[in-house]
């Protein structure tokens, strides 16, 4: 089988021996495989000498280990750490999903990880219909679904934060009432601050919080808080693991996930991607590391 070998950061086309499913696996014949800002930081470390091997796929389960019948023949979307960017991939059914008939491969990527990601922050947020939101990283993967879930759900006033201007127009076509950027002084207070980006952007987050406002922290990069800032204006800053829920809260997952298919099949939500073949992995990641991509970013194993 094909997959992609990383040295540090430059990736490249090889065959690889293929994967077998053993006792609790499945064994997925891989359609897309996402790429994120995670890969980069686990580009970024040391990750042995064919790179980092996990990420999130969709694709088409072909064999399973005992006992899991079940699942052959079944599209199926998530996240795997055997595989990911390669032609199969071996994935726990604990971590994957299937996919509804109807749904295209690229918007299934999208909203499997992404989408739940973007619909959790909302819902943990506890957004009330007529509410302001305001989303930082508004262009990513996760930050366009969320713009467009906040007016989905309610929202009377959707705002999009972005590195440059250049990413206003697309925003607006997912439904932001407004576009500012980072380098701007943001004046108007808002219910909701989702944060993407971490570092001082937790503080600035705060800051923008009307009172009563909720702040959800879903970066890596950390970041944090003057307590002071809070007690005012009543306010709350509250984290967010997609990793903790998976292991905790399966079946909270499975809800949101139904919710999107549902969003989606009624044409309330509509992801944006770019999807890249194989072979142009150092494209895809180049668009992530640069900030220019506008939604999700893929590569394609077929």
């Amino acid at each position: 089988m094909r997959k992609i070998q990383f040295s540090g950061r430059r990736p490249a086309v090889v065959a690889a021996a293929e994967l077998v499913s053993g006792p609790g696996q499945l064994l997925v014949r891989t359609e897309l495989a996402g790429v994120h800002l995670g890969l980069l930081r686990m580009l970024q470390r040391d990750n042995g000498p064919t790179g980092p091997d996990g990420g999130e796929i969709v694709g088409t389960v072909v064999a399973a280990g005992p006992d899991l019948d079940e699942w052959v023949g079944k599209r199926v979307g998530g996240v795997v750490f055997d595989g990911a960017y390669a032609e199969f991939a071996l994935a726990m059914p604990l971590l994957i999903t299937e996919i509804p008939d109807g749904v295209t491969p690229a918007d299934a990527l999208a909203l499997v990880r992404g989408g739940v990601i973007a619909l959790g922050l909302l819902r943990t947020a506890r957004l009330v219909p007529g509410e302001s939101v305001l989303v930082a990283s508004a262009a990513s993967g996760v930050g366009h679904l969320a713009v467009q879930l906040a007016a989905a759900l309610g929202a009377a006033r959707v705002i999009a934060a972005v590195g440059s201007a250049d990413k206003a127009e697309f925003l607006r076509e997912c439904g932001a009432d407004e576009v500012v950027t980072y380098d701007e002084t943001w004046t108007e207070r808002v219910d909701v601050f989702l944060d993407g980006v971490g570092a001082e952007m937790v503080q600035r987050g705060v800051d923008t919080l009307a009172t009563h406002g909720r702040l959800i922290a879903f970066s890596a990069f950390g970041g944090s808080v003057d307590a002071n800032t809070l007690l005012g204006g009543l306010k709350t800053v509250t984290g967010f693991s997609m990793g903790v829920l998976s292991r905790e809260s399966a079946d909270l997952l499975a809800t949101w996930r139904a919710e999107l298919w549902k969003l989606l099949a009624e044409g309330r939500i509509r992801p944006r991607h770019t999807i890249l073949p194989l072979d142009r992995m150092a494209g895809a990641i180049e668009l992530i590391e640069t900030r220019r991509n506008l939604g999700r970013v893929a590569v394609s194993m077929i």
